[in-house]
């Protein structure tokens, strides 16, 4: 089991310093700069292609992950 972190702010003007202090207990942390509204999340992508049955995501708000319910909904089947 591990314990993933994802940060994502949506401008590049703005900082990822406060989501990565929260996230520093975990083992891996997938961090990008890019809006949610994105259809490209690379990082997000390959986040989804590390976690395993058993891992844990954590980010410090829902909004920071997906857009909307339908795309938490996507992302949890993964």
């Amino acid at each position: 089991m591990a314990i993933i972190g994802y940060a994502r702010v949506s401008t590049t003007g703005q900082s990822l310093e406060q989501q990565l202090i929260a996230l520093a207990e975990c083992e891996k942390v997938f961090q990008e700069k890019v809006s949610g509204a994105s259809g490209e999340r690379p990082q997000l992508a390959l986040l989804l292609e590390c976690v395993s049955k058993g891992d844990v995501v954590i980010v410090t708000k829902l909004d920071r992950l997906a857009r909307n319910t339908r795309h938490l909904l996507e992302i949890s089947d993964y």
